[in-house]
């Protein structure tokens, strides 16, 4: 670097989405020195929703998920190779070829991947899968081509739900199998829960909640599925759905405050060392990423969300080559999307940072509505199902803070106006991962237990 936030080498280990973004707005923030952007899979970078929806319908392709490039980059790609490790010190990147890239500005945005079933060789058999790559959800399509007799998935949140969701379209028999009380409990709560177990088992899911799948069964080919309750399934396929693993085993020994949560970083996207001490040349965006948000007390948020890795990685592009009292910081209220069962739900907020919720338009009894979530008297969060228009509205209350509930001149055929227990439970009692985890803690929970001298 030659002290010109606008000069030296830049390098991205991650080469996806964010990184892409990122790239993209480093250039167009008239970023002029050498770029290099580092990917362990080996295809250009691609849209990921889509794999399973559209893909695992048979509707698109796995290799036509490409994103649009929107700029020229003039930039290295080193695809298909893996960052090992991150000498801060001496400033390189460590790759799984044996090459070193040397960087002045680094930006970690190596993402998330499937959470494996817990016992290698049964997640070995032919007929087990995940879905989080391209490659994954190719060979997953293919199995569904050929008609399997049953398909079992493993954990009920947004992922396998919309892979359930997509097997029933294809005419398949489908088995849920969740730890938790209900489909998508652990990111909508309780109320919202109820109403996708009740729309999933009218779609002639066999949704079986509060209950975990104990062992895979199969010679060389996976042939059925063991539960927690003593009862057992014949299936041809299983989905592993239980979440997903934040990519930082490669900067284990790199002095950085990283770990299985993601890479704890300032609002402006730096990330801290081991000791919290903030850095000025290493930034983090992205899913590996987590940062305070003042919405919500300044909690560290893990997001998962396809806006959230867009706005997060402009941020931290922008501030790469920007100086200190030009910087700014990423204040993207969280905002996510899913199809499924016939339904399209939206987010705004974080719902599960809330202790109550209301049905602020429409009905659950119809499946289109919009409910309200809030904690502590305001508005924290907004989730509509099949009524998205005025969704924006309630971002506009999330961002002022405003009183929970609602006022009254915000709601239309309300199915009832009192607020009820969010119900959104431990995420240690699902299956699944989350896709929003508040990582922090609230300063009145006590963390600590203090024990009576002896």
């Amino acid at each position: 670097m030659h002290g010109e936030p606008r000069d030296g080498r830049i390098v991205i280990v991650g080469a996806s989405l964010t990184g892409l973004r990122a790239a993209e707005k480093l250039r167009e923030e008239g970023f002029t020195g050498s770029l290099t952007l580092v990917g362990e899979e080996p295809q250009p970078p691609y849209d990921r929703p889509p794999l399973s929806k559209q893909v695992l319908l048979g509707k698109v392709p796995a290799g036509h998920t490409g994103l649009p490039q929107r700029r020229e980059l003039d930039a290295q790609w080193k695809l298909g190779v893996r960052a090992t490790g991150l000498d801060p010190i001496e400033k390189r990147v460590l790759l799984a070829d044996g090459a070193e890239v040397p960087f002045d500005r680094l930006l970690i945005a190596t993402g998330t991947r499937a959470r494996r079933w817990p016992h290698p060789a049964e997640g070995a058999l032919d007929g087990v899968f995940t879905l989080r790559t391209s490659d994954e959800a190719r060979r997953l399509a293919e199995r569904l081509d050929a008609g399997p007799r049953r398909v079992l998935v493993i954990g009920a949140g947004f992922t396998g739900s919309e892979i359930a969701s997509a097997c029933r379209e294809r005419g398949l028999a489908v088995t849920v199998a969740e730890r938790g009380p209900a489909p998508l409990v652990g990111a909508l709560g309780g109320t919202l829960g109820a109403l996708a177990a009740k729309l999933q088992r009218a779609h002639g899911v066999d949704l079986r909640c509060g209950v975990t799948v104990t062992a895979l069964e199969g010679d060389g080919r996976l042939t059925g599925a063991q539960f927690s309750d003593g009862t057992r399934i014949d299936a041809d396929i299983a989905v592993v759905a239980l979440g997903a693993v934040r990519n930082t085993e490669w900067l284990v020994e790199s002095g950085l405050a990283a770990g299985p949560r993601g890479v704890t970083c300032d609002a402006g996207c730096r990330a801290f060392d081991m000791y919290g001490i903030v850095t000025d040349d290493i930034f983090a965006a992205g899913d590996v990423a987590r940062f305070p948000h003042p919405l919500f007390e300044y909690q560290l948020l893990s997001l998962e969300h396809w806006g959230n890795a867009v706005a997060q990685a402009e941020v931290a592009a922008h501030n790469m080559v920007n100086p200190g009292p030009r910087r700014r910081p990423h204040l993207t209220v969280p905002a996510f999307w899913s199809s499924q069962f016939g339904l399209n739900i939206k987010s705004v907020g974080v719902p599960t940072f809330s202790d109550q919720v209301v049905i602020a338009q429409g009905s659950l009894k119809d499946a289109r509505l919009v409910a309200v979530y809030g904690y502590r008297g305001r508005v924290t969060a907004a989730v509509s199902v099949n009524q998205a228009r005025s969704l924006e509205y309630y971002q506009r209350l999330i961002e002022t803070a405003a009183p929970f509930p609602p006022a009254p001149g915000a709601a239309d055929q309300i199915e009832s106006p009192d607020p009820v227990p969010s119900d959104v439970p431990d995420p240690k009692l699902l299956s699944h991962g989350p896709t929003v985890a508040l990582t922090g803690h609230l300063p009145d929970r006590r963390l600590t237990v203090v024990q009576p001298a002896r």
